[in-house]
């Protein structure tokens, strides 16, 4: 089809052409019946958010996606494009991608009248159809839709009655395309209303100008729910010519997460290949942003976005990565200590609410990393709490007992691996515990070494023994020891663990 230049060799050919909500709709059609993924790369819709998008364009809907930060919004607009047919034709030179049977710009009217069969025609491909708006103050009604040109208007001696002075916006040029509004509550009001005719009747309306150009366009909108309280809100005519409203959410389980970290996280090939990283400790990562989901100083109208964990991932990486090179090893596995080096990934992805902020963004991220230690702990190791409270004799009393014979460790970020194993090994009722708890699985040396020290953070995390962060590691002792220790240097209960 690609070599027919002309309207009358499309005529030709039997070429008929669609509206773009049926060509969408067609394309699904096909894709459904042969049981092909839709989206690719979007994990944890399969049975919500993808079926209710899938409906929307049976129902030739435009569609509003609605969910917090960090849930694959704008990555599902962008995808809609692989629904299209991978090209069509169009007047050639038109701004508005003319439909050769159904031109609706002066310009193509025109050239199609004057050269009837003659008329030239190009075809563009899907990934052109596609146009993206961030909704920001200092858009304009001039920007989305159009305004007269005065300039235009003076190079070819128009008079301002003439419809040729307009110079369209970034919506008319989108004609038979994909066009997304990213954070709709941000734009402003004047603008949602300058929406309502285009929605509704296909048409736009520019500086008085009578006009009817039956615009075909599929609109997807994104939003934020926060920001109908705190920064804007959607119009309600507008939301009402919205077809569809569909709700996204994070995702429900540490396996989807996992698999949304890993898929997204940019770790190279050089990497992957010198460090290794324990499924305990990804499961780790994943456990933070689901504890700060549900924090106390987290704010959970803002959301705690899918990235937290990617970016907590790629440090965690880039922290065992740089021990490794200053230690001049080739090769490595993460710690649960370098956990730490998350810290800042953290800052950055989640908001605080007042009480958050007087704790510190830096006591939230390392509270949060502690609490996801703790609760995931209990999940392959018996809960010591309730062992105390069923008075049952706890499998931890041994390593308790050494901490309590004035024995102390240090678990330093820097430390290679010669030297960490060693600290580890240094408390033998360790390698007893782990052998129980992982019976008859395979797990690699180098897990049973993180599982070893994760024991430790965890009774640490239960307050059953001593935790106190050095400048450059980690310190583990009794836990009077500690109090006590911490009490001599000025310090509170509350600096504590």
């Amino acid at each position: 089809m690609k070599n027919i230049k002309t309207l009358g060799e499309l005529k030709k050919s039997g070429y008929k052409s669609k509206k773009i909500k049926d060509e969408l709709r067609d394309n699904l059609i096909l894709k459904l019946k042969r049981k092909e993924r839709i989206f690719e790369g979007i994990v944890g819709f399969e049975d919500t958010v993808i079926p209710d998008i899938e409906r929307a364009i049976l129902s030739r809907h435009n569609m509003n996606l609605l969910g917090l930060r960090g849930q694959a919004k704008t990555r599902i607009a962008r995808q809609m494009t692989e629904l299209l047919d991978e090209y069509i034709p169009v007047v050639a030179g038109s701004e508005l991608n003319d439909d050769p049977f159904e031109p609706i710009s002066r310009f193509a009217k025109d050239l199609v009248a004057t050269k009837g069969d003659e008329t030239p025609i190009e075809w563009i491909h899907r990934i052109e159809r596609y146009a993206e708006k961030l909704a920001t103050p200092d858009v304009s009604v001039a920007d989305l839709i159009g305004d007269v040109d005065p300039i235009k208007a003076a190079n070819l001696k128009l008079n301002y009655a003439d419809e040729r002075v307009i110079h369209f916006g970034m919506i008319p040029r989108s004609n038979r395309c994909i066009f997304v509004i990213n954070e709709l509550p941000d734009l402003q009001a004047r603008l949602q209303v300058a929406l309502f005719n285009i929605l509704q009747e296909g048409d736009i309306q520019i500086r008085g100008f009578k006009l009817r150009i039956p615009l075909d366009i599929e609109f997807i909108f994104t939003a934020n729910p926060e920001d109908y309280t705190n920064r804007g809100s959607i119009v309600t005519p507008l939301k009402d010519r919205i077809g569809s409203q569909i709700l996204t959410h994070y995702p429900k389980s540490i396996a989807t997460s996992k698999d949304i970290t890993q898929q997204e996280a940019r770790i190279n090939t050089a990497q992957k290949e010198t460090v290794e990283v324990s499924d305990l400790i990804k499961t780790l990562i994943e456990q933070v942003a689901f504890e700060a989901r549900q924090s106390e100083f987290v704010d959970s109208k803002s959301g705690v976005s899918a990235r937290l964990t990617i970016s907590a991932y790629e440090n965690l990486v880039s922290a065992a990565e740089r021990r490794m090179l200053l230690n001049g090893e080739t090769k490595t596995f993460a710690r649960i200590a370098d956990l730490a080096g998350i810290v800042a990934a953290i800052n950055g992805k989640i908001e605080l609410v007042y009480e958050g902020e007087q704790e510190g963004a830096g006591m939230v991220a390392q509270g949060l990393i502690g609490k996801a230690i703790r609760n995931h702990f209990i999940t392959l190791f018996p809960d010591p709490g309730k062992l105390k409270k069923k008075k049952q004799v706890s499998p931890y009393q041994p390593i308790l007992d050494w901490f309590a014979e004035n024995n102390e460790i240090d678990i330093l970020f820097g430390d290679d691996e010669k030297t960490f194993k060693k600290t580890i090994d240094s408390i033998p009722a360790l390698d007893r515990l782990v052998n129980e708890a992982i019976g008859k699985s395979s797990v690699s040396a180098n897990e049973k070494y993180v599982l070893k020290e994760f024991i430790l953070h965890a009774l640490a995390e239960h307050s059953l023994i001593g935790k106190s962060y050095l400048e450059r590691g980690i310190q583990f002792k009794d836990l009077f020891g500690a109090v006590f220790s911490s009490k001599d240097m000025g310090l509170g209960e509350e600096d504590l663990n």
